[in-house]
This record gives C-alpha cells, sequence and structure tokens, in this order.
C-alpha cells in the first residue's frame, strides 16, 4: 500500500519536488514553539517503551487458502462476526468466522484488491481494485461481488461518511479521492489533492473525513456534505504519511510516516501534532482496539508496535518482530483478539490469532 517504497520507485523525486514546495509555502496548523517543544520532549521519552516484546500471545495459527503471496487491508463486520481479508496477490477477498474460528468464503474476482472494508449499517463490503480501478460491492453474508464502480487511478484506502451516504476512496497514484454514493454505487465527485494520496478515515466526532496527503505530509480534511477540502494541516516530523487511524472519542488521529517510520499523534482539536515514536521500517496498516484503549501499527518488515492512550497521554507498550510482512492487522473490539495475515507461513497463508496479556 506504500507509494514511495519499493512498489513505486519513479515517484521517489515527487517526495522530494513536493517536500520543497512545502517549505515555501505557508500551511494551516503550523506547529508552534510549545507543540514543537513537547514533541521533542515525547520523542526523546520513548527509551521507557518496551521494545523487544509484545504484549500478546499467540492462540491460534489458522492456514488460509490460496497463494504466497501479498496481503493487504483487513476489515471487521461485528454484526455478522466475520473478518474480511484482501489476498492483493490471488485477486480475491478471504471471509472469516470470527465465532467458529474458521474460513468460510473466498471471494474470487477482486482484481488486485487492496482495500476492504465492511459497513454493517449496509450490509456490505467494499473492495478497492487496482487490476481495474474500480471498487467492488460485496453482500457480507452472500459473499458475493453485486456492483462495480470506476474509482480513479490506484484505489486503495477507503471510509464512509454514514451521514452522507457517501465512500471516500483514496485514489493514491491518481492524486485524488473518489466519492461514490453508495445509494446508487455511482461515483458522484472527484476531489483533487495535488499528491499521492494514504488513507482515509471518518472521524464520528465531527462528521468529516480525513485523508493522509502523502507527497505533501499533511494531513486533509474534507466535509462529506458539502464534498469539499475544508482544511489543510502540515504535519512536522512527517515523511511520507501513509496509515491513518481515527480515535473519535480521544479526539485523536494516528499517523504511520511510511518514508522515515514515524508515528505522529495529531489532536484533533487543536489540530497540532502532539507527539512522535519511531516505529520499524515501512509502517502500513494500524488498528485500535477501543476498550483497551491500544493501538497496534503493523510494517512491512514485520515489526509490530503496541501503544496505549492514558490519561498522561499516548505511552509506547512494546514492538517486535512478527514475522515476514507482517504488515497487516485487524482487532475484535468484542473479544480484543488481534489478526495478522502472513502470507508464508512454512509454504502456506497463515492466520495469526493473538490475545492480549
Amino acid at each position: 500500500m506504500t507509494a514511495n517504497g519499493p512498489r513505486f520507485p519513479f515517484l521517489a523525486k515527487a517526495f522530494e519536488m513536493t517536500d520543497r514546495a512545502n517549505r515555501r509555502t505557508p500551511l494551516t496548523g503550523a506547529l508552534t514553539l510549545a507543540t514543537a517543544t513537547a514533541l521533542l520532549l515525547l520523542s526523546c521519552g520513548q527509551s521507557h517503551s518496551a521494545v523487544g516484546t509484545l504484549p500478546l500471545t499467540t492462540v491460534a495459527d489458522i492456514a488460509l487458502p490460496g497463494k504466497t503471496t501479498r496481503f493487504d487491508y483487513a476489515s471487521i463486520d461485528p454484526q455478522t462476526r466475520r473478518l474480511f481479508i484482501a489476498h492483493l496477490g490471488d485477486s480475491t477477498v478471504a471471509v472469516f468466522d470470527l465465532d467458529a474460528q474458521k474460513v468460510v468464503a473466498n471471494i474470487p474476482d477482486a482484481g488486485e484488491v487492496h482495500g476492504v472494508l465492511a459497513i454493517p449499517e449496509l450490509g456490505r463490503v467494499y473492495a478497492s481494485t487496482t487490476k481495474t480501478n474500480e471498487v467492488a460491492t460485496i453482500d457480507g453474508k452472500k459473499a458475493t461481488i453485486t456492483a462495480r464502480t470506476p474509482a480513479g487511478f490506484y484505489p486503495d484506502g477507503m471510509a464512509y461518511a454514514p451521514d452522507a451516504h457517501q465512500l471516500f476512496v483514496s485514489d493514491e497514484v491518481g492524486t485524488t479521492e473518489t466519492v461514490i454514493d453508495t445509494n446508487t454505487n455511482m461515483r458522484v465527485a472527484t476531489l483533487h489533492l495535488w499528491s499521492i494520496v494514504g488513507n482515509s478515515q471518518y472521524d464520528a466526532a465531527s462528521g468529516h473525513i480525513f485523508v493522509d496527503a502523502q507527497t505533501a505530509d499533511q494531513l486533509v480534511e474534507i466535509d462529506p456534505r458539502l464534498d469539499k477540502i475544508v482544511s489543510r494541516y502540515r504535519l512536522p516530523g512527517a515523511h511520507g504519511p501513509h496509515g491513518l487511524l481515527i480515535d473519535s472519542v480521544d479526539r485523536l488521529a494516528f499517523i504511520g510516516c511510511d518514508a522515515n517510520n514515524r508515528l505522529l499523534v495529531f489532536d484533533l482539536k487543536s489540530k497540532q501534532v502532539i507527539a512522535s515514536f519511531s516505529l520499524g521500517k515501512d509502517p502500513d496498516v494500524l488498528a485500535f482496539d477501543p476498550g483497551l484503549k491500544r493501538l497496534y501499527v503493523a510494517g512491512e518488515a514485520g515489526v509490530v508496535s503496541a501503544f496505549e492512550v492514558t490519561s498522561a497521554g499516548v505511552v509506547k507498550v512494546g514492538e517486535a518482530f512478527l514475522g515476514a510482512k507482517a504488515h497487516v492487522v485487524a482487532v475484535d473490539a468484542k473479544t480484543h483478539l488481534v489478526y495478522f495475515p502472513l502470507e508464508n507461513v512454512d509454504g502456506h497463508p497463515e492466520l495469526k490469532i493473538m490475545k492480549p496479556d
């Protein structure tokens, strides 16, 4: 899912050019001196983290269907109790029953599927497919594709705005955000970010969509009622912000930067970066357990980092190598179990299931 790594070497120059342009152009959300000082202190305080261990214990390793090829995003439907896993290399979506702890379906014809997003209130799952640059609509119960919608160039991450009944799709290389009406499965708007686009997330508190502008080192805010970009926030300390997760309750955005291996904590009230942490190489997917207030960040190099949101702030509680290319993670909020699809374990793909200590 990263656009600045080995998958897109021809875009490396774009990062340098955009970085220089950012320094020439003032942006909203500039870092204050006080925030910069706090950021430095928080970064220096990382020696207290339990690096080398994870607060997780393996409870099961379950074989997944298909070949030993790349996985991408994963998404849980808490109503049907199903985990949907994008098997990019096989162009399929694996469907895993969380209660029965077994694979119950393997959806074909999802050409080079990247993003996958379950929307329980619609009974649907959306999958972004880069082979045809479309978003596939999946019936969550029947596990079949029911519609396909054009979605820019290289669609990747997705977010759903329930009040507007719209799906926002990150066109990673296309530098745009595609807006799809979920009532009609029709594209209704295209927003230009003028940057390679990272992940998209919905903030339930504001009702807005937030998107990583990866080559601009910005966080972009979109009002889905207007289908309009309303703010762009500069992210000091960021280089290649790609991963994104919104904690609406605590008013925080967690931003994974895959070009400098950092996690930024962005305060959605003050609109400023308030903390920064080191990560393993090429951080990718983020998942959050709202009950335990625990964040997991999985990276391309197989390193997983764990953080907790406390009354004193965000604290790093563990980090360790989990497995080759362990860059996908999903959390079941009901059981607190954590799921990691691994593409090659002893010659076959596998789903590692872990519980918090």
